[in-house]
């Protein structure tokens, strides 16, 4: 049977909502390792277990999530379970796939705080320390990927340079921006859209009124967030989620210019939560869970955790709605492919950035700490270990060196 007739094949069978929350249950409880991982877990238990579809169409799909903003392997599940089983299918995916880290992330928010002695503060600062080597890991890997030659080199050095005079979120658009002006000016894409084709139930109604409402609360939210603090955490929330390319990493400077810098969030607690969430499985965008939950200002606890989640999550789903009717001609415009080239290559600058501050200033204080940090980085690029073995290694590393002081 070829690839075609295997996405034909498939495309005509339809699943139940439960089944596509049972599949996916069993992926958010088991799936470490990142989105590129989570895709690697997707596909063999989807395409080659399950047959829910062909390798083409699943590659197709993968390119469409890469190529958007918002949490590739998230919106990937969305989109299968929306081609299984209809708009049920895709809340039961989101939902099953998100809930397990979610949940663990919550509770470690919810008793962080109760964490006291020197053995406890210790394992809170092998946590800080293990969020330096996995960024440093994920700028090494997206540095080699998306900034293989010396003009998306450059414009990589030039987005860390635009932080260093104009941090914060304002920043980082402007370095995107900047960035996709110059990959469409350079231009220089050679590479062919991936084959195979996906059938979703999306009308291009529905897609255009799902791109209205992106940008629509991308304009309007701002306006209205000083009139509530939930209101506030909303827009904080879901521009961050709308403006992260290039893998769930980003995510990271994103929300710490939007909670640690009005002081919502202290910067020791967003790191501890960042080197958390290396250790659970599922998508990294559940970070967000554990910020809404340890916010300053209510809302905050399960409500905060929920709010967050929501809006973190929201613009990346909206937008793949949105495009899914229009990607085949999309993909084939050459400069579509260079304008993303060039915003890739700035993310891998951004995220460059936030691995100096906050992540390396707050978590490395001294030769002891950096040695720590040193030997996790590179039990993650040398060894291959598994990112949660690592964080394990970091709070027993971080309370052996609080008894030692």
């Amino acid at each position: 049977m070829t690839d075609q007739s295997a996405d034909a094949e498939t495309a005509a069978q339809r699943g139940s909502p439960a089944e596509v929350f049972a599949v996916f249950l069993k992926l958010g409880l088991t799936s470490f390792g990142g989105p590129i991982a989570h895709l690697g877990y997707f596909r063999d238990e989807l395409v080659t277990r399950r047959r829910w579809l062909g390798d083409a169409a699943y590659a197709d799909l993968v390119a469409l999530c890469q190529f958007l903003p918002g949490p590739a392997s998230s919106q990937v599940g969305f989109a299968l379970g929306l081609m299984r089983a209809g708009w049920l299918g895709a809340l039961a995916a989101f939902t099953a796939f998100t809930l397990p880290s979610a949940l663990i992330l919550l509770v470690f928010a919810t008793t962080a705080t109760a964490i006291a002695g020197p053995i406890g503060t210790g394992a809170l600062n092998g946590l800080k320390i293990v969020a330096v080597a996995i960024v440093a890991q994920a700028v090494w890997g997206m540095a080699k990927a998306l900034c293989p030659d010396r003009q998306r080199a450059t414009i990589a050095l030039a987005a860390v340079a635009l932080l260093a005079f104009l941090p914060g979120a304002y920043g980082m658009v402007g370095a995107i921006l900047i960035g996709g002006l110059a990959g469409l000016v350079l231009g220089g894409s050679t590479d062919k859209p991936v084959g195979g084709h996906v059938a979703m139930p999306v009308s291009r109604a529905m897609a255009l009124v799902s791109v209205t409402l992106f940008f629509g609360l991308l304009a309007i939210l701002p306006l209205v967030a000083g009139q509530s603090q939930a209101l506030a955490v909303i827009d904080s929330f879901y521009r961050a989620g709308a403006l992260v390319f290039g893998g769930g990493h980003v995510v990271l400077p994103l929300l710490q210019a939007e909670v640690v810098q009005p002081g919502w969030v202290t910067p020791d607690a967003f790191l501890a939560g960042y080197g958390a969430a290396q250790a659970v499985p599922g998508p990294l965008f559940t970070f967000a869970a554990y910020l809404g939950a340890a916010l300053g200002p209510e809302p905050n606890g399960v409500a905060g955790a929920l709010i967050a989640l929501l809006s973190v999550f929201l613009p990346g789903f909206l937008l793949l709605v949105g495009v899914l009717p229009f990607w085949d001609r999309f993909r084939a415009m050459a400069g579509a492919r260079s304008l993303m080239r060039g915003a890739n290559a700035a993310v891998v600058g951004i995220l460059g950035a936030a691995l100096y501050s906050p992540v390396f200033t707050g978590a490395v204080t001294d030769m002891k700490s950096f040695t720590l940090t040193l030997g996790c980085f590179v039990l993650l690029l040398a060894w291959k270990a598994p990112p949660w073995v690592v964080v394990g290694v970091a709070v027993l590393g971080g309370a052996g060196l609080a008894l030692i002081a």
